[in-house]
């Protein structure tokens, strides 16, 4: 007996594939109003403010290029733990992707360079697999070792592959040849004429705009694709069906026919794949070379994405999208735009702490007081100072991290055999 692909759309894993339809309609409208809410946020912040950085086609082009390989490590991890496998390794994968993209892209063009960096984390993700699946190592000490043997293993290839040619040394590569990319030249002019014009609203639409039209790179077309590929497949297909029972439940799917060895295997190449993808696209899109170390810790943020996410593409892009856009402010050095997002805090604090004590009878006053009281403390530090000290805007990143973790904890639902070892038979 095997699970076919007709059960897809009856039967798909967990709750919120079961949910009625107008469920979805409903919460696709929800999520429309925030966007638009937060579109309304951001206008108001920049017009108030000045900040104009906050929301420029700059800073959101920047923030694509941020987030798009955090995005692939966090698609990487999705893949392999739907199928049960906890791939903390994902950062060891992206740095052999880093120096695969750069060496094959030096030597036989760009789309090369991506073809390697997929290759290279794909043979981390194979031993990882094999780790796991066929030896039955414990997921995070595998993970911490792909991690450890990614960064060696690059370290020495480096040095042994680009010293001595022009521009190379042990710790970086020579300049390496630019992937295409895509600008439709007076749409842009025209959108980049309507930010200039700083009009609230249209401004902060046209610069979102102009971002996706102007000097996008292919490679961040693929990476959206991939998204949509992704979601397609685990939830769409008798293939997906199947990856995501082994993280479920792999004894019952074992029991219907499944071969769950191949499947947890494939499922780690594929994530490994991905995140070596992602290291390419620091070294062919983000920086245009290869340097030792210069994925910065971006597959654990990516790991977290994908948690923050609920094990699901959409949260995932999202949770990305946070993370690459904090970066990209604090590249560009927006101690200003920091700054700027104090005041919208100050009043959610005071609205909400308002809301709490109005409905104190019910609620919890406590929660209140606090709120009103925060509220205060940033709104005063709002207009006391004129900048933010760089070392605080340095950590916006991380404290973004640990701030939508926090938050999103509650609602978090982790497939149910993700990281228990599983041993061929156990259902007999």
């Amino acid at each position: 007996m095997s699970i076919s692909s007709d059960t897809v759309t009856r039967k798909r894993g967990d709750e919120a594939d079961t949910l009625p339809s107008p469920w979805r309609r409903s919460a696709l409208l929800r999520a429309a109003v925030y966007a638009v809410g937060a579109l309304v946020v951001l206008s108001l912040v920049r017009v108030i403010t000045g900040a104009n950085d906050i929301d420029s086609s700059g800073a959101l082009a920047a923030a694509l290029a941020l987030a798009a390989p955090i995005a692939l490590a966090g698609l990487g991890g999705l893949w392999s733990e739907r199928a049960g496998i906890v791939n903390i390794g994902l950062e060891g994968m992206m740095i052999l992707g880093t120096w695969g993209g750069a060496f094959f892209a030096y030597h036989y063009g760009p789309w090369m360079g991506v073809l390697g960096a997929i290759l290279l984390g794909a043979i981390g993700g194979a031993i990882h697999a094999l780790a796991t699946v066929i030896f039955g190592v414990d997921h995070i000490v595998s993970g911490v070792a792909i991690n450890t043997l990614g960064t060696g293993a690059a370290a020495y290839l480096a040095a042994r592959t680009f010293t001595g040619l022009p521009g190379g040394g042990p710790t970086q590569s020579p300049g390496l040849p630019a992937l295409p990319t895509v600008t439709i030249g007076p749409l842009a002019d025209w959108l980049g004429n309507l930010e200039k014009g700083g009009t609230f609203l249209v401004a902060d639409i046209a610069s979102g705009l102009r971002a996706l039209v102007y000097h996008l790179s292919v490679l961040t077309i693929i990476v959206a694709l991939l998204f949509v590929l992704t979601a397609w497949i685990l939830w769409r297909t008798g293939f997906g069906l199947r990856l995501r029972s082994c993280g479920e439940a792999p004894t019952a799917a074992e029991t219907l026919g499944v071969n769950v060895y191949r499947y947890k295997f494939v499922a780690t190449v594929i994530s490994g794949g991905l995140a070596g993808l992602g290291g390419g696209f620091l070294a062919l899109v983000a920086s245009g070379l290869y340097r030792d170390g210069q994925t910065g810790g971006r597959g654990f943020i990516g790991l977290a994405a994908m948690i923050f996410g609920n094990w699901r593409p959409g949260g995932l892009a999202g949770g990305a999208a946070l993370f690459g856009y904090t970066d990209a402010i604090n590249l560009r050095g927006g101690d200003d735009v920091i700054r700027a997002y104090l005041l919208p805090i100050a009043v959610f604090l005071l609205v909400w702490g308002a809301w709490q004590l109005w409905r104190r009878k019910r609620g919890k006053p406590i929660t209140g007081v606090v709120s009103v009281v925060m509220a205060v403390i940033v709104g005063a530090w709002f207009m006391i100072m004129k900048a933010m000290p760089s070392e605080i805007t340095q950590m916006t990143p991380y404290i973004a991290t640990l701030l939508v973790l926090a938050f999103a904890s509650q609602r978090l639902r982790m497939p149910k055999a993700d990281g228990v070892i599983y041993r061929k038979g156990e259902a007999t």
